[in-house]
């Protein structure tokens, strides 16, 4: 059970319930998360439009934002986040035994050279916020300036995502079972 209520789209503010109103409008479900966020309705806001940025705007190839996604729950042990994710990560080409084996993808063969690179770029990040200059010039050679922010953008987000989650225990909506 949740550390904090879960409140009914009824009981939001006006501003997140339009919001709340319009990603139903276009086939997107109010998940548990965004409902907690309505707690601090001006944060909340802003955290949507960030992920929604991220997810829907971005110009880092979607396997690449998947694998950070994917990564960084893993690496916190974010069963929420992995559970939503798995599904987006196989839409963006991911394979199921590449989202199998992304604990250990350092002992893996499934990934290419470039994910291996921006797997290892995302371990450093979020373990240990910087970054060699040897994982830096291995993600540079292939991504932009652009891309390379995103990147780092996606790891942020998303370590401060599976925080929340797991810190206020946040648990899957009734018609998600998890995926760990």
């Amino acid at each position: 059970m949740a550390r904090v209520s879960i409140p009914s789209k009824d009981q939001v503010n006006d501003e997140l319930k339009d919001v709340f109103q319009s990603m139903e409008r276009r086939g997107s479900q109010v998940l548990n998360i965004h409902k907690v966020m309505a707690h601090c309705p001006r944060v909340g806001r802003e955290f949507l439009r960030l992920g929604n940025a991220i997810l829907f705007h971005g110009s880092l190839p979607p396997r690449f934002r998947e694998l950070a996604i994917l990564r960084v729950g893993d690496l916190a042990e974010a069963t929420y986040e992995w559970t939503q994710h798995v599904p987006i990560g196989l839409m963006a080409g991911l394979t199921e035994e590449q989202i199998k084996t992304m604990h250990q993808w350092k002992d893996s063969s499934l990934f290419s050279d470039q994910e291996r690179a921006v797997l290892q770029y995302i371990d450093e990040v979020a373990q240990n916020i910087r970054v060699s200059e040897e994982t830096f010039r291995a993600v540079r050679d292939f991504l932009t300036e652009e891309q390379i922010v995103e990147l780092t953008t996606t790891i942020g987000y998303y370590g401060m995502v599976s925080r929340i989650l797991e810190a206020l225990e946040i648990e899957l909506e009734e018609n998600k079972q998890p995926l760990r």
